[in-house]
């Protein structure tokens, strides 16, 4: 089997850079943060320059972190801006690359097998990588890094652990040289799919590197994870078997819906409950624009004060559904049993589970089924009317009280601002 070339590369603190870009400003020389002043000090930075970056300033820390002594430019979200200049840049890679050999990880990352391109373009993998990064910064001023393995996983720690420490922002990675180069590295979370919570379960068998993890006997690994172990393993030892055309072919079996919030002031009782039914009555639009219906809902309540244990409570029902009448219902007596009356509100969440296509659900002595389909054709209507005109072409009177958060959120990308 011929070796592969996998590419991952990753925009350089995108948001952060877009922004400088667009105020003819360089990313590398100006100190620039992507946040919301709306939101206060306590507000997280989405991004920060590659110039803060060099002062020790960390990409995800809260405005109020940010040592005093540092000036620096504040950006207000823009995510349909980075979405746009995404699409942007992905329109480049397509100029050399087909797009069944590029799998775009996020908006500012992606994965390219380069394997057939490096004989048609008579290029070295970095060479390739470098075509790709300067024809990117050509049209956009944005710099990009990148990681160069003989597998997906070993491109992607190369861009992650190794990029980092290369003067020309290319890493490559073999299992040969992993084994010498990241073996050993530490804190484990710097690699892919490691997170603090695996971290701290090998910390109790005294792991704390990939070298550890093939000194441990794989039975106690299966033991500690579950299935997850293969993954743990083959990574630890550089191994990945899915391929680009495995990822492309790849359908996720959806078995449940989750929404929350975290509000920005204290809410009482009755206008949480208010916040309660927008969630209820998108996550039902959910349910019929994906033609599923759920079993079970959840229901989650943080109050203002972290010292007092948030508020709970799931429901088993007994048939099937995506009624938003039904479901309004279940939702109002989980909030009234479960919630205090007199503690503020500061965060909201609601599930649905034990989803399944709505041609599989099964019918019961109770089921209306005809006062199910007229509701579902009106839900199905307002569906399609949003996304002809927009989310708030079609909202409840009840949006617009003063409380209310859904034609705000509606007019977000991920939680913040489009423009």
């Amino acid at each position: 089997m011929k070796n592969r070339s996998y590419l991952c590369i990753d925009l350089k603190s995108f948001y952060a850079s877009v922004e400088c870009v667009d105020r003819g400003l360089d990313p590398f020389k100006v100190n620039l943060v992507v946040a919301d002043p709306a939101r206060g000090p306590g507000s997280i930075c989405l991004a920060v320059s590659p110039a803060m970056k060099a002062l020790g300033v960390p990409g995800r820390c809260r405005v109020f972190e940010i040592p005093k002594r540092i000036s620096y430019l504040m950006a207000r979200p823009r995510m349909q801006r980075y979405l746009d200049k995404s699409t942007e840049i992905f329109g480049i890679y397509l100029r050399y690359v087909a797009p069944d050999d590029i799998y775009v990880y996020s908006v500012d990352e992606c994965f390219i097998d380069a394997t057939d391109y490096l004989r048609f373009y008579q290029k070295t993998e970095k060479e390739f990588a470098d075509m790709l990064r300067d024809a990117v910064f050509r049209q956009t001023g944005i710099c990009a890094t990148a990681g160069i393995g003989t597998n997906l996983f070993l491109a992607k720690v190369a861009l992650d652990v190794v990029a980092k420490h290369t003067p020309d922002h290319i890493g490559v990675l073999d299992e040969s040289s992993f084994r010498e180069t990241v073996w050993h590295h530490r804190p484990i979370t710097d690699i892919w799919n490691v997170g603090p919570g695996i971290a701290s379960r090998l910390e109790r068998y005294g792991v704390y590197d990939l070298y550890g993890v093939t000194q441990l006997p794989e039975a106690t690994l299966f033991r500690a994870f579950g299935a997850s172990a293969r993954y743990l393993i083959d990574h630890a030892n550089g191994v990945e078997p899915c391929t680009m055309a495995e990822i492309k072919s790849y359908v996720q079996k959806t078995t449940s819906l989750s929404s929350s919030q975290i509000l920005f002031s204290n809410y009482n009782y009755e206008d949480a409950h208010v916040i309660l039914r927008e969630m209820v009555d998108q996550m039902v639009l959910e349910l019929v624009k994906k033609s599923v219906v759920t079993g079970s809902v959840s229901l989650f309540i943080g109050y203002a004060d972290r010292e007092l244990p948030h508020a709970g409570k799931s429901r088993k029902l007994h048939e099937k559904t995506a009624s938003y009448r039904t479901l309004s219902a279940v939702f109002d007596e989980l909030y009234g049993e479960a919630v205090s009356r007199t503690d503020p509100i500061r965060r909201i969440g609601i599930s649905m589970g034990e989803l399944i296509p709505e041609a599989d659900k099964p019918l019961t002595l109770f089921s209306d089924d005809a006062e199910e389909k007229r509701e579902r054709s009106l839900l199905q209507s307002i569906v399609s009317l949003r996304e002809r005109y927009g989310k708030n072409a079609v909202v409840r009177a009840r949006d617009f009280v003063p409380c209310a958060t859904l034609r705000a959120r509606n007019r977000m990308i991920g939680g913040h601002n489009e423009s």
